[in-house]
């Protein structure tokens, strides 16, 4: 027995529709019913790359887990095992800058006394709430994850795991410490590792631009003329930088570079200037004690700005510092880990690099040295979590060697397919010119560093808990976790001397964390599996996650996909593929995903200061997870995303069209007592069916190979695009030529519809899923009672073989061409659509011929003739830019030959003129309909309409003109299509009645009667 559809309302409330199914997923267990289905099934691996848990998720966040989600859908529709583990990054400065926002805290001192542990603490409760707020923002973007076991990088497990790979590192000899000058931010008082400068973002600042003095010593009345945008570098100046064969000029008494039409005293070869001492400009200050400044060759000299010639402090700069140790330059050391001038720099001493700049400035002009100052606005990198400009400073940090595993990671890149494939070269790219990785931080809440160095010159590294505990020789009692401050506690025996030793303060690069987890989650080399053994540590209680043993990690390792956004090349694709190759040989990972940037609709940057940020649940509130979806998907992830609520209302009305057809098939099914089958999405509808329902049967198994395709190349655009082709095709085509038929119960048209519709569902779902679930619910759940409940219970659909064809979609196809170009003949002689014209002429689209009917209903025509069309006149210009180039002299001859007319038209849109074969893309083509006619052509197709309308037309198109008129009284009237009404005419369209039978067929009128008396017509219901 046929239950009646439900009735749809008129535009969907996406927000509350998608609350609805939330609740109802949760109700039905439809997720957990969905894993115990495809238990046991083929395995798809997919590792989270873990969000930072110290915010809510944003838009920008948004993307990616969408498209995570979409794919982890699509492969469960597939019948595929899934893990489906959610991760969290829970340590570093991320979590530590919001902390010390949240507490009021502005530097490490302040912090200390506070309490480490106390710090800790916040930091932990800090990540426990932002872990619910994101996953609850998640379940509400419709994402599918394992929430109740969740990884969670701060876990003592993860941490172990971590040490392994590092005491793996100091085995193989690329572990050390370094002196050297790395970018350093001063407000959170630590290094910043290349890969993070990466992340970081460069603004647009304003700096001092200064130009100065240097005396030289040996040649009175001749200085170097130097060039600085950083002040508070000048104090710690130790040499001058030039090309050596470059041209230097004397001029006015100071040495630069040379300019084109300069005049100068005298031009050397940099390479005479090398080697000439110079006073410095701040010799008197205690750090310059015993500092002799002279002139060095530098090859990577810039000529392209300043002077020529290059201040070096090797204390405040990395290719400075370098330049120190191959000319053996002093090292002096300008700044403190706060960014404050250290006390040997007199009057300087103390103040910030801000600060110093004036009386830098005003000291130089005292002492006759400057030259110029002025400002200058220019890119400068800033720290990539507090967004402070950095400072470079030496430090000794503990770095990894990059030298021997560089090639061993190009080639485990090379067994990867990156999506877009020119990602790839960027990663091999990062690979080929990454500097050894800086692993160590000087912060609190983070990895620590398993380092215990001794004065015999032993570093005894620690590779996990176990041989923590062998080897200590107290403070086991107080480590509840293995963070600060309790692992500072826990001293142990030097492995070479037996002397008590101290771990190092520093923690480790938050990279460290999230590089690990292909093979903490996963369990590798974990001899026994250990229920909750992830959720250990810090991770206590979040989370009910499994220590998995090395057997499920060899059937999970490695990825089959993972995604994330471009920046994490230099980022999480680096470290887990860093840490990989390492203790695996290998990539962990086969296929990758990659995006762009979230921009807002007008292509700048989010920022709350700015107005035009746009939070996650607003955006879910006010636009819906389905359009957000849809536009993250319909988005090419080459290119960065314009997101807004511009681009989300057009991406709404576009929806609108699957949502009317829908509607337009529930309301006349309920009306006539239509009962769907769950059979026919097996094998199709069978019976009589007509040639256009069997194009539309042809046209969805189309639709299910090209989503299917989109799906395995994982490119969204594809499915987007194929998805609204399909359904403008289904409303624009079949509904339209087929609607009469819904108004009795066709059941070949209902049941074809129905199946287009029900398959159509299942394809989007992983896309759209709440609009997708909530019309599965309407179609197919309700009405049909042995359909699977959830459009995720009911798998992918299969292709069937017998309802292709090829050729009907290739007639229709030029049946719609047809159309489209008679409509747009219509359009240029401004003919309403509704005024029946008496002929057409096609030529061009024989497979159309097929098609009779529908064009002349569509385009309301009498009568079609197939052949030549001789009532145009045919224009044929060459496109110049394009044929320009290929024909060079010979463009004379064929431009003069297409403007006489003196031209063969070819088969395709191409025409032959003056000996050339010119393709359609080649030339421009004008059509203009002669007298009485209006043509229209395009692609090897034109059509030509007659555009007289006799009386017998004019009073057709009067009748469509009341039809149409009275179908919107009885909308405007609230009237269901199941009423019936009266019809009054006015008395002066009383020659309407000719057509009565036609009138009241179209308006559901039993009677229709003109009156004298009456103005405008009128209905009632009967």
């Amino acid at each position: 027995m046929a239950q009646t559809f439900p009735s749809l309302p008129a535009v969907p409330d996406h927000s509350a529709l998608e609350r609805e199914v939330l609740a109802w997923w949760d109700e039905e267990r439809i997720f957990d019913r969905l894993r115990e289905q495809n238990r046991g099934g083929k395995r798809f691996s997919f590792i989270d790359g873990p969000i930072t848990a110290n915010n809510p998720m944003g838009v920008h966040h948004a993307w990616g887990r969408t498209l995570k989600d979409v794919f982890q859908r699509y492969k469960a529709l597939r019948g595929f095992d899934q893990r489906y583990q959610n991760g969290f990054d829970c340590q570093g400065l991320w979590v530590e800058v919001e902390v010390e926002k949240s507490l009021g805290l502005n530097s490490k001192r302040e912090i200390e006394e506070y309490g480490l542990a106390e710090f800790a603490e916040r930091c932990k409760e800090r990540v426990a709430k932002y872990c619910k707020v994101i996953t609850e923002q998640s379940r509400r973007l419709g994402m599918w994850m394992d929430w109740e076991n969740d990884y969670h990088t701060f876990s003592d497990t993860n941490i172990e795991y971590i040490w392994r790979f590092l005491k793996a590192v100091h085995e193989r000899g690329w572990l050390y410490k370094g002196h050297r000058s790395t970018p350093w931010c001063p407000r959170c008082g630590t290094s910043i590792s290349q890969h993070e400068l990466f992340a970081g973002e460069y603004k647009e600042l304003e700096h001092p631009s200064l130009f100065v003095r240097f005396p030289l010593n040996a040649r009175e009345g001749e200085s170097l003329l130097v060039w600085t945008t950083t002040p508070w570098t000048l104090p710690a100046n130790v040499a001058a930088a030039v090309k050596p064969d470059a041209d230097y000029g004397l001029d006015d008494g100071q040495w630069r570079m040379t300019k084109e039409g300069g005049e100068y005293q005298r031009v050397v070869k940099g390479e005479e200037l090398v080697g000439l001492e110079y006073e410095g400009p701040f010799d008197d200050l205690p750090a310059q004690q015993g500092v002799v400044h002279r002139v060095i060759a530098w090859e990577d000299v810039s000529l392209e700005e300043g002077s020529g010639i290059v201040h070096i402090a090797p204390g405040a700069g990395t290719e400075d510092f370098e330049l120190s140790r191959v000319h053996g330059l002093r090292v002096l050391v300008a700044i403190d880990e706060s960014g404050r001038m250290m006390p040997e720099y007199g009057p300087f001493a103390g103040l910030t690099t801000e600060e110093v700049e004036q009386p830098v400035i005003d000291a130089l002009r005292e002492r006759g040295l400057l030259v110029e100052a002025g400002r200058i606005v220019h890119r400068y990198p800033t720290c990539w979590r507090c967004g402070t400009p950095l400072l470079f400073r030496v430090v000794d940090d503990w770095f990894i060697a990059c030298d021997e595993i560089r090639r061993p990671m190009l080639d485990a890149n090379a067994t990867v397919e990156w999506t877009p494939d020119f990602y790839s070269k960027r990663m091999d790219d990062w690979l080929r010119n990454m500097g050894d990785w800086n692993i160590s931080r000087k912060r609190y809440f983070g990895l620590p560093l398993p380092f215990y160095p001794c004065d015999c010159e032993q570093l005894n590294v620690i590779g996990s808990r176990e041989e923590l505990e062998e080897r200590a020789t107290g403070g086991l009692d107080q480590l509840q976790e293995l963070h600060r401050p309790w692992i500072d506690e826990v001293p142990i025996t030097c492995e070479a001397c037996g002397k008590e030793v101290r771990r190092i303060t520093e923690v480790g690069d938050a990279w460290l964390d999230a590089g690990i987890v292909p093979f903490s989650t996963l369990g590798w080399q974990n001899p026994e599996w250990i229920e909750g053994g992830f959720a250990t540590g810090a991770a206590k209680g979040l989370s009910g996650a499994d220590l998995p043993d090395h057997a499920y990690w060899e059937q999970w390792f490695p990825a089959d996909w993972i995604s994330e956004m471009r920046e994490q090349i230099r980022l999480w694709f680096y470290s887990i593929s860093f840490m990989s190759v390492t203790l695996e040989g290998r990539s962990p990972y086969r296929k990758v995903l990659t995006y762009e940037k979230l921009l807002d609709e007008t292509g700048r940057e989010m920022h709350r200061s700015w107005g035009n940020a746009i939070s996650a649940d607003e955006a879910l509130d006010a636009m819906g997870a389905d359009v957000m979806r849809w536009m993250y998907c319909e988005q090419p992830p080459g290119q960065n995303i314009k997101f807004g609520y511009g681009p989300a209302n057009e991406v709404k009305r576009r929806l609108l069209t699957l949502w009317n057809s829908v509607s337009f098939f529930v309301t006349y099914a309920g009306i006539e007592g239509f009962g769907p089958r769950w059979g026919d999405l097996e094998q199709g509808p069978d019976g009589e069916l007509k040639p256009l329902d069997r194009w539309l049967l042809a046209r969805t198994q189309q639709l299910v190979r090209e989503m299917e395709d989109a799906y395995e190349r994982y490119w969204t655009p594809a499915l987007t695009a194929a998805f609204e082709s399909f359904v403008a095709d289904l409303s624009n085509w079949y509904i339209r030529r087929s609607r009469r038929r819904f108004y009795s119960l066709d059941e070949a048209a209902f049941r074809t519809l129905w199946y287009a519709l029900a398959q159509a569902l299942r394809t989007i779902g992983p896309v759209m899923p709440f609009l997708a679930e909530h019309l599965w619910q309407t179609l197919v759940a309700g009405p049909c009672e042995e359909a699977p409940r959830s459009v995720f219970l009911a798998g992918w659909p299969e292709v069937v073989a017998e309802l292709l064809d090829d050729a009907l979609l290739e007639e229709i196809a030029q049946t719609r061409q047809v159309a489209g170009l008679g409509h747009q003949a219509r359009q240029a002689s401004q003919l309403k659509v509704r005024q029946p014209l008496r002929r057409l002429v096609v030529q061009g689209a024989p497979l159309a011929e097929r098609h009779l009917d529908e064009i002349r209903e569509e385009l309301r025509v009498k009568q079609i003739e197939f052949g030549d069309v001789d009532a145009s006149e045919l224009r044929v210009k060459p496109n110049l830019p394009v044929l320009g180039p290929k024909l060079g002299k010979e463009l004379g001859s064929v431009r003069a030959a297409l403007e006489g007319g003196d031209f063969e038209e070819l088969p395709g849109g191409g025409f032959r003129a003056a000996g050339h074969e010119l393709s359609a893309d080649e030339v421009l083509v004008e059509r203009t309909g002669k007298q009485g006619w209006a043509v229209a052509g395009g692609d090897g197709v034109t059509v030509a309409l007659e555009l007289l309308v006799d009386p017998e037309l004019e009073l057709e198109g009067r009748v469509l003109d009341m039809i149409h008129r009275l179908n919107s009284m009885r909308k405007d009237a609230g009237l269901e299509l199941t009423d019936r009404i009266v019809v009054t005419l006015p008395q002066g369209e009383s020659d309407l009645l000719a057509h009565e039978d036609w009138i009241k067929e179209e308006v559901l009128a039993v009677e229709i009667r003109a009156d004298s008396g009456q103005a405008e017509p009128e209905i009632a219901k009967a």
